[in-house]
């Protein structure tokens, strides 16, 4: 019996960071490979050619749009796994209209994100960035212009989303003695619950967090949720902590607020990015600006374990785990 055919559609510098040899290994089991050779995008032409007798289809950063000009050269196309995080980039309503599956390595992200969020929490809370400046100016103390270095323990820790970001941050800090607060309209007071977590309105988290971070999803809801009123509300000294995306924050509102002085902010994603050269985040002490580093960088390669596991599942008639839906997308990632 012949094998289905398999096709890779990202490029192959992409392929190198987020496929393993034994990720390869498994997909060349399950399927007879065919992989996009060239260290770019491909065309839609070039796309559609690659998928023409396509049963599954292992995407990505810049693996192409799945629109309907590709998707009718694809006959045979009936899953995606998708080896990156938001789907967006490349569903398509044609896809959905096909009944074409695809799922989503957003869970494998989410470990990396979640886990440099939690640095930028406890750095926050201990006050390292300013004691830092402090100390390399000559000083010597725990009590800065923002507050003294404090611990995780009686600190208030403000979750807004509660996506696969969101409830791996609030699994780590389980760990610790923290109130977390925790605004989602689509989690219910069981659910966050189940992570030690209180639920509450955004303008209650927004004033009584120590730290605020930011997991919500691009949605037009989400656009500018954390504007110029909710920054006024955040306590003096408190921290904003954004490894989500930029279009969250009003960047204007935001930069006019911690230019008073009376917040922090670290900032991973921007709207544009990068921010532009003579932006203020870019210029004033009580910012940290990192370039787009919380989710993996260089060692990705769960997130090709994960969608080939996809493919191997889907090709064995096993249940899906990380499925995206049409109902889901409006309200996810």
């Amino acid at each position: 019996m012949a094998k289905p055919i398999a096709a890779v559609t990202i490029s192959t510098g992409v392929a190198r960071r987020v496929m393993s040899p034994a990720a390869w290994d498994l997909l060349s089991r399950l399927a007879e490979v065919r992989a996009n050779p060239h260290d770019r995008s491909l065309t839609e032409d070039e796309l559609a050619g690659l998928l023409s007798d396509a049963d599954v289809c292992l995407s990505g950063w810049g693996g192409g749009r799945l629109t309907a000009a590709v998707l009718d050269r694809a006959p045979k196309l009936r899953m995606v796994g998708y080896a990156a995080g938001s789907v967006k980039p490349v569903v398509t309503d044609a896809m959905w209209e096909r009944g074409i599956r695809i799922t989503s390595a957003a869970p494998a992200i989410a470990l990396d994100v979640a886990e440099t969020t939690l640095a930028l929490i406890i750095a926050s809370v201990k006050r390292i960035w300013q004691c830092n400046q402090i100390t390399h100016h000559g000083g010597w103390t725990a009590q800065t212009p923002m507050g003294p270095s404090r611990e995780m323990n009686g600190s208030t820790i403000g979750i807004v989303g509660a996506g696969h970001v969101g409830r791996r941050v609030m699994e780590l800090l389980k760990m610790f003695s923290a109130k977390v607060l925790l605004f989602d309209p689509y989690f219910t007071d069981a659910q966050a619950a189940q992570y030690q977590a209180t639920k509450v309105e955004l303008p209650e988290l927004m004033s009584q967090s120590d730290v605020v971070s930011l997991h919500a999803p691009i949605t037009d809801e989400t656009h500018h949720m954390i504007n110029a009123s909710m920054l006024r509300l955040m306590k003096d000294g408190a921290t904003l902590i954004n490894t989500a995306r930029g279009w969250l924050v009003d960047e204007a509102a935001l930069a006019a607020e911690v230019q008073t002085g009376r917040i922090f902010a670290c900032i991973d994603v921007t709207d544009p990015e990068p921010p532009a050269p003579d932006s203020p985040l870019r210029k004033l002490d009580n910012v940290v600006l990192t370039p787009h580093i919380a989710g993996c960088v260089t060692n990705c390669t769960r997130l090709g374990e994960l969608a080939v596991e996809e493919i191997r599942r889907f090709l064995s008639g096993e249940p899906l785990l990380f499925e995206v839906t049409r109902e889901m997308l409006s309200i996810c990632a």
